[in-house]
């Protein structure tokens, strides 16, 4: 088995976990990072697809911009509860330090054979050119409808943080406007 193999099943796996914690965790903000993993094992997807302009627009874009934006909003809808600091699993920090280096090795022994450049025979996978091509051509409709969604969530999301009267079992207080003719 190649080193490619080996980087494709722990990034594989890395996309699950973050995918399940996106969904099961219950605080918004680790919700959010579940969300950002599986969004950086994407990006390694695409590097062993030899699409490297793709993993580097997936990091930029989605892991920066996007998420950036989504913990702004998870900011300010702000969190009913505070967070608690204690460690629930003990020696819970030299454990996460001892398997993050050993990750980042991993990583970089697997990447050695896995990142290099090499002929393919299939042509250019993911060039600038190609990728605009796709993108302003066969794909530009969906794109657009795609960007009409994420603002129409955007400004959903920040309507929902501003309007708290249901939301708390209040009563919505609605005061009649009154149009006075501009008199004073």
């Amino acid at each position: 088995m190649n080193a490619e193999f080996f980087v494709f099943v722990i990034f594989g796996v890395a996309a699950l976990v973050g995918a399940v914690a996106l969904v099961m965790a219950r605080n918004t903000v680790y919700s959010a990072m579940g969300l950002l993993l599986t969004m950086l094992s994407i990006a390694v997807f695409y590097v062993l697809l030899d699409a490297h302009f793709l993993a580097v627009v997936q990091v930029i874009i989605y892991a920066g911009a996007v998420m950036t934006l989504f913990l702004f909003v998870i900011m300010l809808i702000g969190v009913d509860r505070s967070d608690d600091w204690e460690e629930q699993i003990p020696f819970q920090r030299p454990i996460v330090a001892i398997l993050g280096g050993g990750l980042i090795l991993l990583l970089l022994l697997a990447g050695q054979g896995a990142w290099t450049l090499r002929d393919s025979g299939v042509g250019q996978v993911g060039t600038i050119e190609e990728i605009s091509e796709a993108l302003f051509g066969t794909w530009m409709i969906p794109f657009q409808a795609t960007v009409l969604l994420l603002t129409v969530a955007a400004v959903g999301s920040v309507a929902l943080a501003r309007y708290e009267g249901v939301l708390r079992g209040e009563q919505p207080v609605i005061e009649p406007v009154v149009d006075d003719g501009g008199e004073q």
